[in-house]
């Protein structure tokens, strides 16, 4: 059993900062890559920011210079910084990680349950 839990939600003015943290755990080998998503009401779930096992970094156009996505790989836990936050921002952000088991050699994709990011004008 594996399981992606996200925290640091809530609700900001715009112009603010938020930082969410998403930790894996259970029977994990290794983290490949991992992400961010994010729904808003009405729209189709989106790629924020992703990062791979060495660190590489790709962003969403509309978060480009405002977010930073890294992570920890001893403590399993990945982080999103967001700075500069618009109403634009706000939507269920979910944490999404390609992870090796540790009790059969596959790879299996998992979804954290989300947390809520509200920007208020």
């Amino acid at each position: 059993q594996v399981q992606l839990v996200e925290s640091g939600g809530g609700l900001v003015q715009a112009g603010g900062s938020l930082r969410l943290s998403c930790v894996a755990s259970g029977s994990i080998f290794r983290i490949n890559a991992m992400a961010w998503y994010r729904q808003a009401p009405g729209k189709e779930r989106e790629l924020v920011a992703a990062i791979t096992g060495d660190g590489t970094t790709n962003y969403g156009d509309t978060v480009k210079g405002r977010f930073t996505i890294s992570r920890d790989n001893v403590k399993n836990t990945m982080y999103l910084q967001m700075n500069s936050l618009k109403p634009e921002d706000t939507a269920v952000y979910y944490c999404n990680a390609e992870i090796r088991l540790g009790y059969a050699p596959v790879n299996r994709n998992y979804w954290g349950q989300g947390t809520q990011v509200t920007v208020s004008s």
